[in-house]
């Protein structure tokens, strides 16, 4: 008998842990850990552990915050859609309740966290989840504008770490931001295209054009162009303290136009396989170009 009950407790803990992870979308949330520790290696005179551990947690607990306040408003909208039907609140597995104590308590450890580290940084990353939940996650089913808001705490992470590990904010973090920020578009408009069918079933407006055509393939180019250009600004010098040698544009320009490539692609066959592999190849290009800058810097 105790060893079922036993059983049956730490099945509970296992599902309990799964949908945590699923209403905070873990995997999301550690991509964006991952940028927010690569702006802190890249501002940092001195790598300091602790405040590596603080970012991160700080960092996790507000992105996840931010997802669980945008699935408690989306719930009955996350119901008609196949991709997210399952999810804890909309399926029945978590109450409403549940999962807005779940959301202040991130957002209390969040803000409390990166507080310890520098007020500039709780601030930002306060900002972020008033943009995310308050204007962006509102505008996703009035206008494809949407996903322009969006792109604002979505770039946040890049540079979060930089002021992290500075406690300042100029040129230096404003390039990482601009960075992640017209990254987002080529990224989430390929997303948005591969489940354009499953989003509108929800009333989202995530294509700039609302349709899956030329308008919204030529948009996506010019983006990755823009991206492109902005991610090798640091190689001519006028960036501060954020450098980037010559061997190292090189490099992140190929991988640039790896992704350009793809781009055409799309706006040539204009269909989900194309979208598909636009999207891979923008998460990709993000984690590898973040590594690029950081091994550029210690070597």
């Amino acid at each position: 008998m105790k060893t079922a009950i036993g059983a049956a407790k730490n099945t509970s803990w296992a599902l309990a842990f799964a949908d945590f992870k699923e209403i905070t979308k873990v995997r999301l949330a550690v991509s964006v850990v991952f940028s927010s520790l690569a702006g802190y290696l890249l501002g940092a005179d001195q790598v300091n552990l602790v405040s590596l551990v603080l970012l991160a947690f700080g960092g996790y607990c507000m992105v996840g915050a931010s997802n669980v306040y945008n699935q408690i408003i989306e719930k009955d909208l996350d119901a008609l859609m196949n991709r997210t039907r399952n999810r804890p609140i909309p399926a029945g597995r978590m109450s409403v309740n549940r999962a807005l104590f779940i959301a202040v308590l991130l957002t209390l450890l969040g803000v409390i966290t990166l507080y310890v580290l520098n007020p500039k940084t709780a601030m930002f990353g306060a900002i972020s989840i008033f943009l995310y939940t308050s204007i962006y996650t509102p505008l996703k089913t009035k206008t494809p504008l949407s996903v322009f808001v969006g792109a604002f705490p979505g770039a946040i992470p890049f540079m979060l770490g930089w002021v992290a590990a500075t406690n300042d904010f100029g040129i230096e973090p404003g390039t990482l931001f601009m960075i992640q920020f017209f990254w987002q578009f080529p990224h989430f408009w390929a997303l948005g295209w591969m489940l354009d069918e499953d989003y509108k079933k929800g009333g989202f407006k995530m294509l700039p054009t609302g349709k899956k055509d030329g308008g919204t393939a030529l948009q996506i180019i010019m983006y990755t162009i823009w991206m492109m250009v902005i991610s090798v600004i640091p190689v001519f010098g006028i960036t501060g303290r954020l450098h980037l040698s010559i061997p190292a544009a090189i490099l992140i320009f190929l991988m640039g136009l790896v992704m350009l490539l793809f781009a055409f692609k799309l706006y040539e066959k204009r269909d989900n396989a194309s979208a598909r592999r636009l999207m891979l190849a923008s998460v990709s290009y993000i984690t590898l170009m973040q590594v690029v800058y950081v091994i550029d810097k210690f070597i």
